[in-house]
């Protein structure tokens, strides 16, 4: 493989989701409360028995739409090295380590670190077992202040399988006592830490650069190798855990070619990838039972590791691997699966452009970015849901990059919220040296939530999107106390529930309500002497019990309201000018921090766009991020308009582009929707305006000889323009009796 020069990714790590800043200012009534929508709220609001929430606004606080910026890096700017390792480590920090320089040949084993808050890169002194020089390697991080380096080749093309620890609080080196087998040495290999367990997936290896289809893994609380068991052939791919499944994705195969499949291994209840370890290795019971794969470079290894000084700069070669043995070894434990994508609207090209992928946020992220054959416009972000194996686009090319740069590595904080492009300007020009292209002088930040991505932390407490939810009597995606609490949601304190408040909302008997209805509902409850309910007009709805302690807990806006001493505190209840629906599934989302679907309380995407208008007018990030990421998923014809609508409300311009799209390319269909039909006249009329001034409907006929239908976002923030070829111009009328073509 010398002459293949990708960079091998780094895994990626992903900061705590960041906060939105307050978007409402104080008043006299309510403590820091939302700015009422109309003159008609505000003269409720100031009636002396009041106690009515502000209706949500129609425009939503001023916003811009987001663009990731580039940011020049100053310091030890380190060359644009191949097969660098390049690890995002906590704390804003980013370290490299090894890599190959292309102009001058050398191999290098210098530990750089680039502050992503000062932006500046520097070379690091490092102590101890100082480890040779490598390329094609894996730095991985080990509880947050260790890297853990194996494998790579160093600068005589030989391959290495030593375990070198880099403490990142000393800079000193450390070499472990390992044992058992030690696997054959490798690069461009991927690995992945999960449970106290280094994996070790695939690579290229031997003079004839074979392409491993190996999978062992080194426990980090024994240092014992595993047995190899073998899995698929692949290098240069990504590898990670979730779920209690090993993923692969990406990289080359056997064939030289990139790959369109991805394969996953279930590690739960094999007793062999649990780790059943003795002194002189792994012990597997299942051995002869197990199905036997032949692999015909395999090999044997030494069962010590070697100090991995030689002198300044000298290879590993105390660990190399070069004798070649034949043997048999077994398919790797538990149940393998496999999946190829073959095409899709949304599917990456994986066979053009510069490929980075990571796993983050429960989401395999495919990011194509451009190179000289490829434009920015034929670049995106796309993202595999695991749980449904479904790709969608997250964002065009255009929209994230800038034409005359290009990005060489790319990783991820630990939390999955954002993600770093490390790369060089090509527009020598206004470059200080034209060396510089050389360097990796330029960073690209992306915020991943802007893009509907939840986090690490909030994507693994999300229940699975095909998992249903059961009746009450059945079990319940919360668990244990959380159980207890939701099960007295909405109970009337006649049945023994304890609660001590109630809430009213707008009756909605319509699955849809119009926006002016949903802004201009009559306001206004007087305040009762008793905390017992009495309808004061049709148009409330039947009371939602609550507890006070649980909305003070987690509702910081009815905490201050209640603080206060406002009317609701000494009548015990309170009127929210906002759709019946989407109340009640606000208020449960307060007792469970879930809002997955549920029959009674909000399974609606409907209600869920109500949500977000709710999350936006009391300023509740983590609501917002959730509502997003699940109306981003869930688009369909039903919905769309009023996901559009209510995207532009709380100024999510992303996820107004997505649904805006999503309505061009069903246009026949949404406008015949009764939430296209509740669109008030002026979201109708500004929806109607994202179509190209130059589009018009083709008449079934006319549609059999259009070759292309394209579609582009356009960078105003006003949505997806539909671009029609100029075929059906020249195009004659077609007969009456055409039959057309017929379906099955």
């Amino acid at each position: 493989m010398a002459g293949v020069t990708t960079p091998h990714l780094p895994p990626f790590h992903l900061d705590p989701p960041t906060r939105l800043p307050s978007a409402w200012t104080g008043s006299s009534r309510f403590p820091n409360p939302p700015t009422p929508r109309s003159a008609r709220s505000v003269l409720s609001m100031q009636q002396q028995d009041a106690y009515l929430l502000p209706a949500s606004p129609a425009g939503g606080r001023p916003a811009t739409d987001y663009r990731p910026s580039v940011k020049k890096a100053q310091g030890h700017v380190p060359a644009c090295l191949v097969n660098a390792s390049v690890t995002y480590c906590s704390n804003d920090q980013i370290y490299a380590f090894g890599g190959f320089d292309q102009y001058t040949d050398e191999v290098y084993n210098h530990v750089l670190r680039l502050d992503l808050n000062t932006l500046r890169w520097e070379l690091v002194d490092n102590y101890g077992d100082i480890p040779g020089v490598r390329m094609g390697h894996t730095a991985t991080l080990y509880q947050g202040n260790k890297l853990i380096v194996f494998g790579g080749e160093n600068e005589h093309r030989e391959y290495l399988s030593d375990v070198v620890i880099l403490d990142l609080q000393t800079f000193t080196w450390a070499l472990p006592e390992i044992r058992g087998l030690i696997p054959r040495g490798r690069a461009r290999h991927a690995a992945v830490i999960h449970d106290d367990k280094l994996f070790i997936v695939g690579g290229v290896t031997g003079e004839n650069n074979v392409i491993l289809d190996d999978l062992t893994y080194l426990d980090l609380q024994t240092w014992t190798w595993s047995r190899t068991w073998s899995f698929t052939a692949r290098f240069d791919h990504t590898a990670w855990v979730w779920s209690n499944r090993l993923w692969i994705f990406g990289g080359l195969g056997p064939n030289m070619e990139r790959t369109t499949d991805i394969w996953w291994l279930d590690l739960k209840g094999s007793p062999s990838l649990a780790g059943i370890t003795t002194p002189q290795g792994t012990v597997d019971s299942l051995d002869e039972r197990l199905p036997i794969a032949h692999y015909p470079d395999s090999i044997s290894s030494p069962s010590t590791q070697m100090s991995p000084r030689s002198g300044s700069y000298a290879a590993n070669s105390a660990s190399v691997q070069v004798r070649n043995f034949g043997r048999r070894k077994p398919l790797a434990p538990g149940a393998i699966s496999c999946l190829r994508f073959h095409s899709g609207p949304n599917v990456p090209a994986l066979f053009s452009g510069t490929h980075f992928q990571s796993f983050a946020s429960g989401v395999l992220l495919d990011l194509i970015t451009p190179s000289e054959t490829v434009r920015s416009h034929d670049c995106n972000l796309a993202a595999l849901e695991l749980n449904s194996l479904r790709w969608q686009r997250l964002a065009d090319g255009h929209e994230l990059f800038r034409p005359g740069y290009r990005w060489h590595y790319c990783t991820v904080n630990e939390a999955g919220t954002k993600a770093w492009l490390l790369g060089c300007s090509l527009d020598l020009a206004n470059t200080p040296g034209a060396s510089d292209e050389n360097h990796m002088s330029e960073i690209l930040s992306i915020d991943l939530e802007k893009y509907g991505l939840l986090g690490n932390d909030l994507s693994a407490e999300a229940p699975e999107q095909d998992s249903s939810w059961p009746d009450r009597s059945g079990h319940s995606p919360v668990s244990g106390l959380g159980a207890d609490i939701a099960s007295v949601f909405d109970q009337s304190p006649e049945s023994g529930s304890g609660a001590d408040f109630t809430i009213t909302a707008i009756r909605d008997d319509d699955d849809f309500m119009s926006s002016d209805d949903y802004h201009d509902t009559p306001a206004g409850s007087p305040a009762q002497s008793q905390p017992t309910f009495v309808e004061p007009n049709p148009s409330t709805s039947a009371p939602i019990h609550v507890h006070k302690i649980i909305l003070q807990l987690r509702w910081p806006h009815f905490k201050r309201l209640y603080a206060a001493q406002m009317a609701e505190y000494h009548t015990k209840r309170m009127h929210i000018p906002e759709p019946y629906s989407v109340v009640r599934a606000f208020l449960y989302y307060l007792y469970t921090d879930s809002i997955s679907g549920h029959p009674d309380f909000g399974s609606s995407v409907v209600d869920v766009a109500g949500m977000l208008v709710m999350a936006n007018l009391y300023d509740m990030p983590k609501l917002r991020l959730l509502c997003v990421n699940r109306l981003s998923r869930e688009l369909d014809v039903d919905n769309a308009a009023i996901v559009w609508e209510r995207a532009g409300r709380t100024n999510e311009h992303w996820l107004m582009r997505r649904a805006a799209q999503f309505c061009l390319t069903h246009w026949g269909r949404i406008v015949r929707t009764d939430g296209f039909k509740s669109l008030s006249h002026q979201s109708l009329i500004e929806l109607c305006e994202v179509v190209d001034t130059e589009g018009r409907i083709i008449a079934g006929p006319e549609l059999e000889m259009v070759t292309s239908l394209g579609d582009d976002t356009s960078g105003d923030g006003k949505g997806s323009r539909l671009r029609l070829g100029s075929v059906a111009d020249e195009m004659s009328e077609a007969d009456g009796d055409d039959e057309g073509m017929e379906i099955s």
